[in-house]
């Protein structure tokens, strides 16, 4: 008998045992995030005009991260005063948020409930001394001059991108 054959009998007789069969299926709330079903999303009620009650709509029951960047003159130890002072007033606000600090002016907030997510970032960019807010691959600066200036130099490179993958096609073509 190899170990492998050992493992199976193992398995077979002592987690089958353990797991009763005619166990009823756990509610979707409680199942894990990944496992859950989505909530249906109906479309003729949905505003496609506002991107942030787009993002409210299809993040509802889903984790949503959010980078959260404090102003660059901001002395390190300010900054993770603000942002704890960020943090609970997001609780005050009955928006749930985790904070991880990965830098000493950025941190990592976590919403368990996505929706939330765009009432934070709203709050987020009324503070004077948050730099930018980063939320599903989405920079939004404070300063609208920084948002200006971030849009045309994604814009350049989009279009650097496609020009390159033009000749790129051309040169396949010849």
């Amino acid at each position: 008998m190899t170990d492998a054959d050992l493992e199976h009998f193992y398995y077979k007789n002592y987690y089958k045992n353990k797991t009763k069969e005619n166990d009823e299926p756990l509610e979707p709330d409680e199942l894990p995030e990944h496992l859950r079903p989505s909530p249906k999303i109906d479309i003729s009620k949905l505003d496609m005009s506002n991107p942030d009650n787009v993002l409210k709509m299809t993040k509802k029951g889903k984790s949503v991260m959010m980078f959260v960047d404090t102003n660059e003159d901001m002395s390190a130890e300010k900054a993770e005063m603000i942002m704890r002072i960020w943090q609970t007033s997001l609780q005050n606000n009955h928006i749930i948020a985790e904070r991880y600090p990965i830098d000493q002016k950025r941190s990592v907030f976590l919403f368990h409930e996505g929706s939330q997510a765009v009432d934070a970032k709203n709050y987020f960019l009324q503070q004077p001394e948050l730099s930018h807010v980063t939320l599903e691959g989405q920079t939004y600066f404070r300063d609208p001059k920084k948002q200006d200036e971030n849009v045309e130099k994604i814009n350049k490179i989009g279009n650097k991108q496609n020009v390159k993958k033009d000749n790129e096609k051309k040169k396949v073509e010849l």
